[in-house]
């Protein structure tokens, strides 16, 4: 069903590195990549299937550090700036690219902050066609004090390995996993309830993707955003979870959406949760149907639609 090629990148300041490239494909001349998020890896066969069903290839890619691609030897999840995965994405796009004549991004929380930056440094090139961002993570979703100690960042500790003493909190992983009551069942060894450690140089480095896309952005193309239309901060698990972003604040997303590039497209998703894809069924279908409608109108519209 899925194809899958380690991709061998560079060493990193741990030593070697590789991303993972999984592909289903339907024999299109238009192809999907996605792209996780902080403490994930793709592991959401039904938004495969959904795009295959419409004649699109899809792949994913589990970048540096996460999932498939985590080595023994990595801290997970563990980079010095988002640029680090730069080098996937342009292999990755560069080996869709030929075979295919249309290429959307669709991101999810971290991944759409990337996927933001990396198309804003390869615009005006025409190797994607458009960005689909599934609640991406344009800020932090923490008290302004708090905000502001992340920005004071910019300091040696930024550039070490030391875990923060955030504490780990498992009320997203318990809406989603089975053995919690959710619908998803997905390795937790890959995507553990609690998530990850946060590290003092990540954070640095997301805070410095951030402050560069709250400056502007100039992406080229179509951009789409999707965010639930409620925001909810608990430290223990309530049954609202299960119907509102308990990871970032939607109005955040909405408000630096525009921020991205000229033509942006931002839906909220009533009952939705932080992986929007990850809703309850009624709710994931108005998903599905509002990327449907985006991919028509401005991605598919101009290009020759062929099987």
């Amino acid at each position: 069903m899925y194809e899958i090629s380690v991709l061998r990148m560079p060493d990193d300041f741990e030593g070697e590195v590789v991303a993972t490239l999984i592909s289903r494909t339907a024999g299109s001349r238009r192809a999907v990549l996605y792209l996780h998020g902080f403490t994930d890896y793709f592991f959401q066969d039904h938004l495969a299937e959904h795009y295959v069903e419409r004649g699109i290839d899809f792949y994913a890619l589990d970048l540096r550090k996460y999932g498939r691609s985590l080595l023994p030897h990595q801290t997970r999840g563990l980079i010095r700036s988002v640029t680090d995965y730069f080098p996937e994405i342009d292999e990755a796009v560069r080996l869709i690219r030929r075979d295919h004549d249309e290429v959307t991004i669709n991101a999810h929380s971290t991944g759409g902050l990337v996927a933001a930056l990396w198309a804003d440094r390869v615009r005006g090139r025409g190797l994607v066609q458009g960005l689909a961002l599934n609640s991406p993570f344009f800020d932090l979703n923490v008290p302004a004090p708090l905000r502001l100690a992340a920005d004071l960042l910019r300091t040696p500790l930024s550039y070490t390995k030391k875990a923060l003493p955030l504490g780990l909190n498992t009320v997203y992983g318990q809406t989603l996993h089975r053995s919690e009551g959710g619908e998803w069942d997905y390795d937790l060894d890959l995507k553990p309830l609690a998530g990850f450690s946060v590290h003092s140089m990540w954070l640095a480095a997301i805070r410095r993707a951030q402050r560069r896309l709250h400056a502007g952005l100039s992406v080229d193309v179509p951009v789409l955003v999707l965010a639930s239309a409620t925001g909810l901060r608990v430290r223990d698990f309530v049954p609202e979870a299960r119907s509102a972003d308990v990871v970032l604040d939607p109005r955040q997303i909405a408000r630096w959406s525009t921020q991205v590039g000229p033509h942006v497209t931002c839906v909220r998703i009533q009952d939705g949760v932080h992986d929007l894809v990850l809703s309850a069924e009624p709710v994931r279908k108005q998903v599905f149907a509002e990327l449907d409608r985006w991919m028509t109108t401005y991605v598919h519209q101009g290009n020759e639609k062929r099987p």
